[in-house]
């Protein structure tokens, strides 16, 4: 059965940090280029961070470049995003997903949502004093 799991979220306090981590079952997870989204209440899917499958270039959203780092384990067969100096504009469900490399793609592929599948059932990050 192919699968992804979110995991990791929580209640952190702003300045805080968290790491999530997105495992795949049933594929091999070092084929894909994976994405994390975030929808927060009342709002579309927002693209947060990906890195590619052939030389784990990463991409990030502006709202959060410089606090947010994505990296892979290939042996444990998941995705890490460590986010650090959370803010309350952070507070979203978090979710992970796939895609194929497009090789002379940027951003606006990688963190599209519409170009990824085999999404995860998400993890709340509640960030809050």
């Amino acid at each position: 059965q192919v699968q992804l799991v979110e995991s990791g979220g929580g209640l952190v306090q702003p300045g805080g940090s968290l790491r999530l981590s997105c495992a795949a079952s049933g594929f091999t997870l070092e084929y894909y280029a994976v994405g994390w989204f975030r929808q927060a209440p009342g709002k579309g899917r927002e693209g947060v961070s990906c890195i590619t499958s052939s030389d784990n270039t990463t991409y990030y959203a502006d709202s959060v470049k410089g606090r947010f780092t994505i990296s892979r384990d290939n042996n444990k067969n998941t995705v890490y995003l460590q986010m650090n100096l959370l803010k309350p504009e952070d507070t979203a469900v978090y979710f992970c997903a796939t895609t194929r490399d497009q090789a002379y793609y940027g951003a606006t592929y990688y963190l599209n949502e519409m170009y990824f599948n085999s999404w995860g059932q998400g993890t709340q990050v509640t960030v809050s004093s």
